[in-house]
């Protein structure tokens, strides 16, 4: 029987896979750190470069200070941010002098864990982006070996990967990512030891979404088969397209007689917060998922398909969705089969959306397919159709594109923002939109505390705020009344 470790990722995928990586502030998250600090996760799976983007985009927040904030309040706990290696936040390619100056301020910062991926399953480039973060600094690295299916995908390519990652010195473990829920347990039965044997003696964990129904399961085998940790969501951001809850494992980890240690009071008291929030916030919560055969044809990650149908309801087109997910299968064959895996899922469904909008496909073509095209985000898979690689090529816009440098430098970035001292505000401003990081450094609010059992209140009296003036309002149940009163009359409650 072995001793499982469990990484939260709640706060990062769980958020990302439910409530499209929007449902989460920093005071949401920051009320409820402290605890997840005593539970006993290997790590918390907390930010990448999408959600720094969100907090100054979507909140006006400062993602640097939420890393700060959140690892003073989680000190006993890695706090981990995965990455691509290439790009940080913007869709725009950036050299490694930019990406060793990103790691080093991610470090100095707080974050304590590493996750590299290559889209392209380009060994040699997660080597080189394990290399500059141990040169920066000391923070755990893991490599990714991200699952998908396809003929060339077996457990000897795999296997192959892992043993090259795990002679580098500059790689601490590894894991197996499974975005989309494809793995099954026949398959974890061979994969997994394959994979385990090559990583010579190196960790190996195992993320398997929900999205089929699959991921419990294959988290009993992995821990039957000497997983060292498994990747869980807790109460609300569990289940559904997320990864499998985290109570639940535990207790069919512990059913089988393996040991889970852990703090069980402070995983519920977390567990119970999110089930609170997701109510009090009017958010979904995940749910165990029934096995759905299409996603082995078009392997959409869970949060892509959750943006995927925010995006059509936004458009009020919500129930052509399944057109949609009918184009991705379509595209993503036309496009070489890319790994559905940040940041090609998003490029294959924006393209299948155009397609299935327009009154003819590839119609519109989105800057990142035509990058895709160029080879900017390294060699395909698979040969692109030569129809529609020739279609792309065609575009007046691809020939601006092919026009541009192809990698941003450290040193043009500085040119361009001369006047910026401060290195994590220089960071924001290389690769986002002025305006927004001007809004972000204007919001001089200070962060405040989150209780969603108060959001109830807070909503109903910002409601009557916005009504036609009234000289007083009154709340009152059994044993409780509150009157507001205009202006500088008095305000009373009693109880």
């Amino acid at each position: 029987m072995a001793d499982i470790k469990l990484v939260d990722v709640s706060i990062r995928d769980g958020n990302q896979s439910l409530w499209g990586a929007t449902g989460l502030n920093t005071a949401q998250m920051l009320a409820i750190a402290p605890v997840m600090n005593r539970v006993g996760f290997r790590a918390i799976d907390f930010n990448s470069s999408t959600h720094m983007g969100i907090a100054v985009r979507s909140f006006r927040e400062d993602p640097w200070l939420l890393i700060r904030l959140m690892h003073e309040a989680c000190p006993d706990v890695p706090l981990q941010f995965i990455g691509t290696g290439f790009r940080f936040i913007s869709w725009e390619t950036a050299g490694p002098d930019f990406m060793r100056l990103v790691y080093r301020r991610l470090m100095a910062n707080g974050i304590g864990r590493f996750i590299v991926l290559d889209p392209m399953h380009d060994m040699d480039a997660v080597l080189r982006t394990a290399r500059i973060i141990r040169e920066e600094g000391d923070a755990e690295v893991m490599a990714a070996l991200t699952y998908t299916l396809s003929e060339v995908h077996d457990d000897e390519f795999y296997a192959g990967i892992a043993a090259k990652v795990s002679q580098s010195p500059d790689v601490d473990l590894a894991y197996l990512k499974d975005p989309s829920g494809l793995l099954t347990p026949e398959r974890a039965r061979t994969l997994l030891p394959a994979i385990r044997q090559a990583m010579n003696g190196k960790p190996l964990e195992l993320h398997s979404h929900c999205t089929i129904g699959l991921g419990p399961l294959n988290y009993m085998v992995a821990a039957e088969l000497g997983i060292d940790a498994l990747h869980t969501g807790a109460g609300a951001l569990g289940n559904g397209t997320s990864l499998p809850s985290a109570q639940r494992t535990v207790a069919n980890l512990r059913e089988l007689g393996h040991t889970v240690d852990i703090d069980d009071e402070a995983l519920e008291e977390v567990c119970r917060y999110f089930d609170r929030l997701a109510d009090a916030e009017g958010l979904p919560k995940g749910a165990p998922r029934e096995y759905d055969a299409s996603f082995l044809r078009h392997q959409i990650p869970g949060g892509v398909m959750t943006t995927l149908r925010r995006q059509l309801e936004e458009l009020k087109l919500g129930s052509r969705l399944p057109e949609v997910i009918d184009e991705v299968t379509q595209v993503r064959a036309e496009l070489g089969y890319p790994i559905m895996v940040t940041p090609f899922p998003q490029i294959v469904c924006a393209q299948a959306m155009f397609n299935v909008v327009a009154k003819e496909r590839y119609a519109s073509i989105p800057d990142q397919v035509i990058r895709y095209a160029l080879g900017r985000f390294g060699r395909p898979t698979g040969e692109i159709d030569p129809n529609i690689r020739d279609r792309i090529l065609a575009q007046k816009r691809t020939r601006t594109i092919r026009a541009e440098s192809p990698v941003f430098s450290l040193e043009e970035m500085r040119r361009k923002h001369p006047g910026v001292s401060d290195d994590d505000e220089f960071l924001l401003r290389s690769v986002m939109p002025e305006e927004q990081v001007n809004a972000m450094l204007k919001n001089d609010q200070t962060i405040r505390a989150y209780n969603p059992d108060s959001r109830p209140l807070l909503k109903l009296l910002q409601g009557l705020r916005d009504r036609p003036a009234r000289s007083s309002i009154v709340v009152s149940k059994p044993g409780f009344r509150l009157e507001l009163r205009a202006k500088s009359e008095a305000v009373s409650g009693g109880g």
